[in-house]
């Protein structure tokens, strides 16, 4: 089927000439397209063509944009949205002034969200992220990548990827799948953080590996959590089962995750708020995605990651929510967008490059998705203004009116429809 998307007032290819990522300088490059109209074989982005030049009769379907801006479907590529319970009353500490790293000390934070997803079932762990799922889609993402770590056992780790990779079956975007059993010690190995290692790599990856439960393993080296030892001890594990590596380091403390996720050609490296100058110099030498979340330093009321610098040293630079229970409660795109611009210092264009291709390449997927151009996969946001600075100068507010995966209409603002699709 052939589908014309017809007289948009923009089109924001973020093309990148088969290169598939944007690098430094190059995240101001995002190629907007006035005047033309887009063309849609089946799940394909096939052609961009002149809309002047369009010739009456020529589509059977046609979906007219007019007064639209078209955008790459958006990535979020890295979040925790698969989580059972509240911390609102953690919340209210962070307000008194108690630190993250205090409440967890105290049993709280990750290890209390551990228990409230052990004590739910599968059914109910579905039902609980479904309308966390529909809200990305109703925000136009078409990617989106979810962890686990809520479980740090084996049977709750796996439970927690089981249902991530159920609800993948249940809609049309992209779910991407990674396990983070290494996200904190679980209460009963506190004492006995050797017994937890073995657990990880003799039960857990194996098992994670054998089922194709997970793309990516993730750790979180901090003080609090892993060190950069133990984390080794996982990621040899993980390589050698065949999973890529993603790596949580330099938020609160500079950890030496830079040197860790160099040597396991880390598919990205996340949150760096702390990371050193000379850290930055190597990191953006590499093609590891440095994945910022201003979302977590706006919730959590500390410093923001140095995104500039990272950018005027040529690092592929990408944002998403980390939504979270405890850390970043955020799950509006949109905001997180806004708060890089406005905190941050980033451009609209760089912006825009980091939550489409630059997230993608996080997550392994720019040669399909993450930027208009002719052989991807046709993946869209659509978006209700004429111009697309509104989309990140209007905080907060989502002016998606239309999202698209693989040439199909999975939602509008006006029929909502989250898996079967909408009648072109």
């Amino acid at each position: 089927m052939i589908t014309l998307l017809s007289s948009p007032s923009q089109i924001v290819t973020v093309s990148t000439s088969g290169r598939n990522f944007k690098r430094g300088p190059e995240m101001q490059e995002v190629n907007v397209l006035e005047g033309c109209s887009l063309v849609l074989e089946d799940d394909i982005i096939k052609d961009i063509v002149p809309s002047s030049k369009i010739k009456p009769g020529s589509f059977q379907n046609i979906i007219s944009l007019e007064g639209k801006v078209i955008l790459p479907g958006l990535i979020d590529c890295h979040t925790h949205l698969a989580f059972a319970g509240s911390r609102a009353d953690e919340f209210r500490q962070k307000l008194s002034g108690v630190s993250y790293e205090e409440i967890a000390r105290s049993g709280g934070g990750i290890a209390r969200t551990v228990n409230a997803v052990r004590n739910a079932g599968f059914e109910e762990l579905v039902k609980i992220a479904r309308p966390r799922i529909e809200y990305a889609i109703t925000q136009g993402i078409t990617t989106l990548e979810i962890k686990s770590g809520y479980g740090l056992s084996t049977e709750d780790e796996i439970k927690l990827l089981r249902v991530i990779n159920h609800l993948n079956t249940l809609y049309e975007i992209d779910i991407v799948p990674t396990f983070l059993g290494a996200h904190s010690f679980p209460a009963e190995y506190r004492s006995d953080k050797e017994g937890y290692l073995r657990l990880i790599n003799e039960k857990m990856l194996p098992e994670v590996a054998e089922h194709r439960l997970a793309k990516f393993c993730d750790a979180f080296l901090e003080k609090t959590a892993f060190s950069k030892e133990e984390v080794e001890v996982i990621f040899r594990k993980a390589r050698d089962l065949g999973l890529s590596i993603k790596l949580h380091s330099e938020q609160f403390n500079a950890m030496g995750g830079v040197d860790l996720a160099i040597k396991y050609n880390a598919t990205s490296l996340d949150h760096l708020e702390v990371i050193k100058e000379t850290d930055i110099e190597k990191i953006s030498a590499t093609e590891t995605v440095c994945v910022l979340l201003p979302g977590v330093s706006f919730f959590l009321d500390y410093g923001f990651a140095p995104a500039r610098s990272l950018i005027s040293k040529g690092a592929i630079v990408s944002i998403s929510t980390d939504y979270n229970p405890g850390s970043s409660h955020i799950a509006n795109l949109n905001l997180v967008m806004s708060l890089a611009a406005i905190k941050m210092k980033m451009t609209i264009e760089e912006v825009i490059s980091a939550v489409t291709i630059n997230a993608a390449k996080a997550l392994a997927l720019s040669q399909e998705t993450g930027s208009i151009e002719p052989g991807k996969k046709a993946d869209l946001a659509v978006f209700d203004t004429t111009e697309y600075s509104d989309i990140v100068y209007q905080v907060g507010k989502n002016l998606n009116v239309m999202t698209i995966k693989n040439g199909r209409v999975i939602y509008t603002r006006n029929q909502p429809n989250f898996k079967e699709g909408l009648s072109l």
